[in-house]
């Protein structure tokens, strides 16, 4: 029987489900209307986060409309460096920015305010109560490496040039600014499972631009420490860790951190992927979510060859990355549908 009657979870604890359970990242987001009319009304994106009875409803959107098996709390990754003490904003039209920075400021200008997560465990407290029994509540925080990226630069950037720099140009430095977060992050996510998360991810979305030796040191350590700590507190409570763009380093990654499920994205082939990972660990992944914009027999194609791949083990369909705002919400049915249907 799946655990729990829960089949996304049961997965994440190691059980096949004859069909894919699926969930899709920032499926609570910019391409469904009820979510733009909302953040209309509140003002901005950091108003709905802060706001605990919006950020609940926004998280339930998706599960309300399409049924999804997983539910991903509403917030940011940068709830973690706002807690440490940095100044957070998203300017309209523009990326966050975060004061100061910290390749030009030291950790210990930073005056902690962990006050400022309370909103978060509220809104998992009003989710909790409220989604189907069916459901898993997945909370999430981003990975010490790429929080630690907008909290040096104050911004983020595309190769994440200035973060590189400063760790290389002074690694005990920035090895503090990466113990610091990886702190807080296991209280942060601690505090979420107290309030009623029952799996979280680990985000690295810019964990590709490492070289191996830098990816070791800044991904790998950290979050093993994460996990770690997190399976001492709360033995049983899956954590799935997403490394973006780790290519071929994912087997050491999966290995080395001891996490109970490994995301995949879309630059991953998953033939090699199921023939190159540890055989009984749970995937999740890897759809391009461009390919979902696209729609029709091409996605299909592709969702195929992915269910094909993980068919002989625990595999949660997702995408690659989160889903774009321009995705028609037609396609989303279409992948549902065929998803479920298969097998």
């Amino acid at each position: 029987m799946l655990t729990q009657n829960k089949p996304l979870l049961a997965t994440l604890k190691g059980e096949r489900a004859f069909t894919s359970p699926i969930w899709l990242m920032r499926q609570a987001g910019r391409y469904l209307p009820e979510y733009r009319a909302l953040r209309a009304e509140k003002g901005g994106f950091l108003a709905l986060v802060n706001d605990s009875e919006a950020a609940a409803e926004v998280t339930i959107q998706p599960i309300r409309r399409f049924g999804f098996d997983g539910a991903i709390l509403f917030s940011d990754i940068l709830m973690v460096p706002s807690a440490l003490g940095q100044g957070l904003s998203f300017g309209v039209g523009e990326g966050p920015a975060l004061t100061p920075p910290l390749v030009d400021h030291a950790l210990e200008s930073l005056q902690a305010a962990p006050e400022r997560l309370d909103p978060v465990y509220a809104t998992v407290r009003l989710v909790a109560a409220q989604l189907p029994p069916q459901t898993t509540f997945l909370g999430f925080a981003g990975s010490p490496w790429t929080v630690a990226t907008y909290m040096v630069a104050g911004h983020g950037s595309k190769d994440q040039g200035e973060t590189r720099r400063f760790a290389y140009g002074d690694p005990a430095a920035f090895g503090e600014i990466i113990t610091a977060i990886a702190d807080c992050t296991v209280e942060y996510l601690s505090r979420q499972i107290e309030a009623g998360v029952e799996a979280v991810q680990l985000f690295d979305s810019w964990s590709g631009s490492l070289s191996p030796a830098q990816f070791e040191r800044w991904v790998i350590a950290p979050n093993a420490a994460i996990v770690t700590a997190l399976r001492a507190r709360h033995p049983g409570v899956p954590i799935i860790g997403f490394p973006k763009g780790a290519g071929e380093k994912l087997p050491a990654y999966a290995r080395e951190t001891g996490v109970d499920a490994l995301g995949l994205d879309e630059t991953i082939d998953p033939e090699w992927a199921a023939a190159t990972l540890p055989a009984d660990l749970p995937v999740q992944g890897n759809l391009d979510p461009l390919v979902l914009i696209a729609g029709g027999a091409s996605m299909e194609q592709a969702a195929t060859r992915i269910l094909r791949a993980f068919a002989d083990r625990p595999h949660i369909f997702n995408l690659g990355h989160g889903i774009l705002q321009d995705t028609p919400i037609p396609h989303v049915e279409q992948l549902l549908d065929f998803v479920r249907s298969a097998r």
